[in-house]
């Protein structure tokens, strides 16, 4: 079983749900998708004294933001960065609810977030997104307890950042980490 931990206002995670597509269905190895929240990517603001590690995380953001948005066009994925990124904890409460299929939701909840920054932190948007789809949407209290309950056991799993791959109690943070990650379902085939 692979385990993959994902938020919707991550640009590492959107970047990453095509490849991890590609190689669940390249190996066969079963997926679970774990809603998991992290901060929202942003460039700080240039100050007119900032000081040396103010200049440091600025331009160290800006080199993230491009990197993400060449990785982007290499895939053909639109992304759009924000100056005030929307939120996405009803709709990570909604992947945490959802019985069946979740790659649906999933694709379309980073396509409403990366195309036009749709706030996922809002129920009526999500909502909409399970009616485009034609899908029910889960009961959103049992939801957010659910969700709840899975941030705690994430975190006592080693997870802390979005995305992250558990896969044979081994944790690796990052798409970069996929053909290693491929590699170990090839050689453990039944996992």
């Amino acid at each position: 079983m692979l385990t993959v931990a994902i938020d919707f206002k991550s640009p590492a995670s959107y970047l990453a749900l095509e490849p991890t597509l590609d190689l669940v269905r390249e190996t066969g190895v079963a997926v679970a998708w774990l809603p998991f929240s992290v901060r929202p990517f942003s460039v700080p603001a240039a100050k007119a004294n900032e000081t040396v590690g103010e200049r440091h995380r600025r331009v160290r953001a800006i080199a993230q933001r491009d990197t993400h948005l060449h990785y982007a066009a290499v895939q053909g994925l639109p992304m759009q960065f924000s100056n005030m990124p929307a939120g996405s904890e009803i709709a990570l409460a909604a992947l945490a609810g959802i019985e069946g299929d979740p790659v649906p939701f999933i694709r379309a909840a980073f396509s409403a977030y990366w195309s036009g920054q749709a706030d996922l932190d809002d129920e009526a948007i999500v909502v909409a997104l399970f009616s485009a789809l034609h899908l029910p949407a889960p009961d959103m209290q049992s939801s957010r307890a659910t969700l709840a309950s899975i941030r705690a056991r994430a975190e006592e799993s080693g997870i802390f950042e979005s995305p992250s791959y558990l896969i044979a109690d081994q944790l690796f943070v990052g798409r970069e980490h996929l053909p290693w990650i491929r590699s170990l379902t090839d050689r453990n085939a039944n996992i």
